[in-house]
């Protein structure tokens, strides 16, 4: 649950690198010109190289699950996102894999996320989204699919796990959790509600969202955010009236440069948010799934990981952005060499938006080492492991 975990997840991180100039999180950035940041959206097509809806027929009704592709030739990484988030998540780490092994990249909205439809999008137990994996993989390839590796990060993670265990993709290679472990997420479980609390109701747009996600560390590479939070808000269906809730985050302070007219000592800017306030301000941007009401679900996703994870018969990866998160069962697990373990420091809980060639590499050199995918571009497995 890649949001949900963070606020716990914190204080055992590595402190975040200073930003620039030396300004903290929530300070007002006066940067100079030139050296303003950029926190407008950037499209998928930057990144991935097709979009399509896949139609899944179930007995509950027709659903449809948005996917990004890239590649045409070797192994399928079906990629699946942590909670809140969405398959744009996976952006950044698709152009960096792509330009390393031959591989074909699928990544899916799951359901409650991102643009896929469903019947019943609040019905998020394990066994209904990994049920979805086992559909949506039958839909795109019929009874003959390709060599598959599930790479799950948090939610996506343990759905992954539930998918492999269940064996609802019969040409499943390996598997790949990032950032999930069943002790730690248990563990957490008692306050993601209140982190979930603590998160900006409403945001006056998107780029006022991605400024929010990075200064406040959520997603710690201003390129992932840019993209990956278009996946995780959508404007609000009601408009608000001037006296409802502000669509302003506490600390974020949106910069412009003041050009004093001579008139009335307005600046143009600020002229301009008031003639633009009926559009900006009475049609803010939320949160596309409400994390708060899925409580119910995620005991179910993590109670009992660690074993299906090692039960799973087939290659395994574990990417964690710090060694502290090993519970029990898997450092007894990963000392019987059941499984390769990589840590990436310097992470927050999104390791591969913050980190994204770092985890390509690892997987990489996983699926080089497996012989799995080949090499491209002069690729070289770069751990000791490889």
């Amino acid at each position: 649950m890649s949001a949900l975990e963070k606020q716990v997840h914190v204080g055992r991180l590595p402190p975040r690198p200073p930003m620039p100039g030396g300004l903290q999180s929530g300070s007002k950035m006066r940067m100079g010109p030139g050296r303003k940041r950029d926190f407008s959206p950037i499209p998928w097509s930057q990144y991935f190289e097709s979009m399509e809806d896949v139609v899944v027929e179930s007995e509950t009704g027709e659903h449809s699950f948005r996917i990004y592709k890239s590649g045409s030739e070797g192994p399928v990484l079906l990629l699946l996102h942590g909670g809140g988030h969405s398959a744009l998540s996976w952006a950044v780490f698709t152009t960096a894999i792509i330009s390393r092994i031959q591989c074909r990249v699928v990544a899916v909205d799951q359901r409650g996320h991102g643009e896929t439809k469903v019947k019943n999008p609040d019905d998020l137990s394990a066994e209904t989204m990994s049920r979805d994996i086992g559909n949506v993989v039958e839909a795109l390839y019929g009874d003959l699919p390709p060599p598959i590796m599930l790479i799950g990060h948090s939610m996506g993670g343990a759905i992954a796990v539930h998918t492999a265990a269940s064996n609802l993709v019969p040409s499943l290679l390996g598997l790949c959790m990032i950032d999930v472990v069943e002790g730690t997420a248990m563990d957490a479980l008692n306050s993601m509600q209140n982190f979930l609390r603590s998160r900006p109701k409403t945001f006056k747009s998107v780029e006022n969202a991605i400024e929010w996600s990075v200064k406040s560390g959520q997603i710690r590479n201003l390129d992932s955010a840019r993209v990956s939070m278009v996946g995780q808000v959508k404007q609000c269906e009601e408009a608000t009236s001037p006296e409802g809730p502000k669509a302003l985050v506490e600390g974020i302070i949106e910069e412009e440069e003041e050009d004093e007219d001579e008139n009335g000592g307005q600046s143009i800017n600020k002229r301009k948010k008031e003639d633009d306030s009926e559009t900006k301000k009475e049609r803010p941007y939320t949160w596309r799934i409400e994390l708060s009401k899925t409580e119910k679900y995620w005991e179910g996703w993590f109670k009992g990981l660690s074993n299906l994870f090692l039960g799973c018969s087939i290659p395994k990866q574990l990417l964690l952005a710090g060694v502290d998160r090993l519970d029990k069962d898997l450092t007894i697990g990963q000392m019987q060499g059941k499984f390769q373990m990589q840590v990436l420091p310097q992470c927050g809980h999104a390791v591969h938006e913050d980190a994204p060639d770092k985890v390509a590499e690892a997987v990489a050199t996983f699926l080089v080492r497996h012989r799995f995918a080949e090499p491209v571009g002069g690729f070289q497995c770069v751990f000791p492991t490889c």
